[in-house]
């Protein structure tokens, strides 16, 4: 079973990345987002086309989340409990044995504002939604944008990124406790060297020149992990035309 995740940064813009992208990957389940839209607006049909049933959180113009599988997504919940009227974020179903949670993670700029906090404050209510709805021995997998590198190999410059949205000490201090509820960080069961990156600025050419973040994961329970036969990070797309300045990130279960 492949499992892939990828902020697309607006699905209209870059629904022929993504379509061209299933064809070669032919992922199983592949969770979106960033998609832009709400949901009568997201091209479901496109996808049907190329055999993928989509559930759907979308949002007009901002966030929106959405899962593509093969297999119909069944028992979809929208938005954290109690909250279906929130923002975008957080979308998850059952797609054959596995629970999917799609997230995107509040970005939190600028550092020390209200949305900097709200991140905070969001990723705990993420702990305490697997608390509340899951258990560590379930076959089950976290997807998504965590706008967190967890640690300093996953950034091109750890001195000075400390001090900067997306990888400072309180946003990984945060996402700690997600991990610790019992999630395995499937790409790093793979690849334990530094430079490997599924987010780069469209400025200042940090692509080419490789200045990047590993803030795009897919994370897996331990008896899920446990039949992970490989994880990576496809660039390809990134350097393609028109591209989302995220990659695709891609784990392989033998499930």
């Amino acid at each position: 079973m492949r499992i892939a995740t990828w902020n697309v940064n607006s699905i209209a813009a870059r629904l022929p990345a993504v379509t061209a992208w299933l064809l070669e990957q032919q992922p199983d389940v592949l969770c979106l987002q960033e998609i832009k839209c709400v949901a009568e607006r997201f091209p479901a049909a496109a996808f049907a086309e190329l055999g993928y049933h989509a559930a759907v959180f979308g949002q007009p113009t901002y966030n929106g989340v959405a899962i593509l599988a093969r297999q119909p997504p069944v028992e979809v919940e929208r938005g954290f409990p109690g909250q279906p009227d929130g923002p975008a974020r957080l979308i998850a179903a059952a797609v054959g044995p596995v629970r999917v949670v799609d997230v995107y993670v509040p970005n939190g700029a600028p550092l020390g504002s209200d949305r900097y906090s709200g991140k905070l404050a969001w990723l705990a209510q993420l702990r305490a939604y697997l608390d509340a709805r899951h258990t560590p021995d379930e076959l089950l997998v976290l997807c998504g944008d965590f706008n967190v590198a967890p640690e300093p190999r996953d950034v091109y410059d750890p001195a000075a990124l400390a001090a900067q949205v997306l990888f400072t000490p309180p946003e990984r201090a945060a996402l700690a406790p997600v991990a610790a509820w019992g999630l395995v960080d499937t790409f790093r069961l793979h690849e334990s060297e530094p430079g490997h990156y599924s987010w780069w600025d469209y400025r200042q050419a940090a692509f080419r020149r490789n200045l990047g973040l590993r803030i795009d994961h897919v994370w897996a329970t331990p008896p899920l992990a446990a039949a992970c036969t490989g994880a990576w990070i496809d660039r390809a797309p990134r350097g393609g035309e028109r591209p989302s300045d995220h990659a695709p990130v891609v784990a392989d279960f033998a499930l």
